[in-house]
């Protein structure tokens, strides 16, 4: 009996959701898709190269905004292959082991960008709250170090999942809602008991992505509390105009996952459409967005990349001045001296 549960399980798949009840237009529907990773994977990747290559951008702030094109990069390029897979190709079945995968990565990464936001809003406290001692504070080590806490956080809550989801019998129809795979889905399609799953999922959030809401929301109070002390109107609306940016990727970020954990525990099982949306808008919006809205809003970021990619076309257009197929004949010089 042991053999063939063992059997079913190796060769148990699910089968992943696209839209439904529009397979005819898959296709037409994958153009937009393709778009949006396009313009995500291009926009994170130019503003790695640009912060990379100019020192005048080894700040702390840019080193934040790094950590956050690296990890939408990384949560673009892992769930690529399932969603263009569907519209593209009609390839809905995932095997167990390419799904749990996958869920690693996501919510590894997407409990690490949590964390950059965390710092990325420590990093506006400490700018508005404490400016004489922003330097002394974010110091290139510390921050690699506050980097690499929160990767072994991520990687570490994680980790277990897996393991455990491989651990049960998946005995339903496998058909999972979304074109990717997330713990809380997945875990439903087990004919085992998930209560250990569920409390550890839910404690995780909280401990996490909660947490780490929280200390934003504190931050955010300081530094209001701090703009309304300065006398000058146009300092405070200068401060505030710096942490926009951020604001927007607090709310791209944070409202849908709220938004998804909230319909899958407690929404009727009957809708799907509700958290299929909320589940595009959480893994493909803010990858597109974050890197439009800090281009657009950065001012000095904005000027490099114009000035990286200026030069570059300019060093491309321009033609030598004496090609080697083209020979200029020698001509005697002549010597005029500055008197005659």
């Amino acid at each position: 009996m042991s053999a063939v549960n063992d059997t079913n399980f190796n060769s148990a798949v699910f089968l992943l959701s696209g839209i439904p009840g529009q397979e005819d237009v898959h296709l037409w529907i994958s153009v937009p898709f393709c778009l949006m990773y396009v313009i995500s994977i291009v926009g994170n990747s130019i503003i790695l190269f640009v912060i990379k290559i100019d020192p005048s951008l080894h700040e702390p702030r840019y080193i934040f905004l790094s950590m956050l094109a690296v990890t939408d990069l990384g949560l673009s390029i892992v769930t690529m292959p399932t969603i263009l897979g569907i519209f593209l190709f009609n390839s809905r079945e995932i095997s167990l082991s390419a799904c749990f995968a996958q869920l690693f990565f996501i919510h590894s990464l997407a409990k690490f960008e949590s964390s950059v936001l965390l710092l990325m809003a420590f990093d506006r406290f400490i700018a508005i709250c404490n400016p004489l001692r922003y330097a002394s504070i974010l110091t290139p080590q510390r921050i690699a170090k506050m980097g690499l806490v929160f990767v072994l956080r991520a990687v570490v809550i994680i980790f277990p999942l897996p393991f455990v989801l491989k651990r049960f019998r998946y005995c339903r129809d496998n058909v999972l809602s979304h074109s990717y795979c997330l713990h809380q889905e997945v875990m439903k399609m087990a004919c085992s008991d998930i209560t250990v799953n569920t409390i550890y999922g839910l404690s995780t959030a909280v401990l996490t992505v909660g947490l780490d809401l929280l200390l934003i929301f504190l931050s955010y109070v300081m530094i209001l509390k701090t703009m309304l002390n300065i006398a000058s109107q146009v300092e405070c609306l200068r401060a505030l105009n710096t942490c926009i940016s951020h604001i927007c990727a607090v709310l791209l970020f944070y409202i849908p996952v709220i938004g998804l954990a909230v319909t899958h525990r407690f929404g009727n099982s009957s809708s799907h459409s509700l958290p299929m949306v909320l589940g595009y808008f959480n893994l493909l919006v803010p990858p597109l967005i974050n890197p439009i809205v800090y281009g657009v809003k950065s001012k000095h970021l904005r000027e490099r990349i114009i000035r990286v990619f200026v030069k570059g076309q300019r060093k491309t257009s321009r033609a030598p001045a004496n090609p080697p197929w083209r020979k200029i004949p020698s001509r005697p010089q002549i010597w005029r001296s500055a008197k005659p």
